[in-house]
């Protein structure tokens, strides 16, 4: 059982550390570079990028951390309730406050503006933009933070499993 809770346990932390990235990224670099550009660039980039996302690359981080997490906890608590445990609440960190933020604000946000033509007046394009990327951010932020505290969580389940095994003398 111990192989495989490490194994899983592994995945895990290479799944959250693929999402918290993710995030990371849009966080401090994706986000404030659009900000920065002509408004209806921004709409237009977002709205590739936002279409591009749905792909068999990023599915298993984002849709796959919370299920192999929870099957590293089940595995883990047989071996050390501690690893299990701190594997456990990693999956209900990210599903809770990171997957359920992305479906419910996130998601439908893009989909608004999936649909919204871009305008070639700028300070209409100032004025969606400005409605648009300030709420995203916050959200994102939120899941971000999340995904970082799924990652800390993960590494430490991960850690608590994979420490050598004491061997008692008697």
């Amino acid at each position: 059982m111990r192989p495989l809770a490490i194994l899983t346990a592994f995945v895990g932390v290479l799944l959250s550390g693929a999402i918290f990235g993710f995030f990371y990224a849009w966080l401090c670099s994706a986000m404030w570079g659009l900000d920065s550009a002509d408004p209806r660039v921004a709409i237009a980039a977002m709205q590739a990028m936002n279409g591009s996302v749905r792909n068999v690359v990023f599915a298993p981080a984002f849709f796959g951390t919370p299920a192999v997490l929870a099957l590293a906890a089940v595995f883990a608590l047989r071996v050390n309730r501690a690893a299990g445990l701190a594997l456990g609440l990693a999956g209900v960190v990210y599903a809770g406050a990171a997957l359920l933020v992305t479906l419910q604000v996130n998601v439908p946000m893009n989909e608004v503006l999936a649909v919204t033509p871009v305008p070639d007046d700028i300070d209409a394009a100032r004025e969606i933009w400005a409605g648009y990327s300030p709420r995203w951010q916050e959200f994102n932020l939120i899941r971000t933070i999340a995904s970082g505290i799924t990652l800390a969580l993960a590494v430490i389940g991960f850690g608590l499993l994979a420490r050598p095994e004491r061997r008692r003398a008697f």
